[in-house]
């Protein structure tokens, strides 16, 4: 939740509908900031 939390405090939209998808677009973004955070492995020879 705290890393959520860096996107902003609060939901910007009022309708529920609309803040679970904001929520999931947060969450897909900070996924993504992992995703490419994660170094590539490759096995040596």
């Amino acid at each position: 939740m705290n890393c959520t939390k860096l996107f902003g405090q609060s939901l910007m939209a009022r309708e529920f509908e609309r803040q679970v998808v904001e929520i999931q677009i947060r969450v897909a973004v900070l996924n993504r900031y992992t995703t490419l955070g994660m170094p590539v492995r490759e096995p040596v020879a």
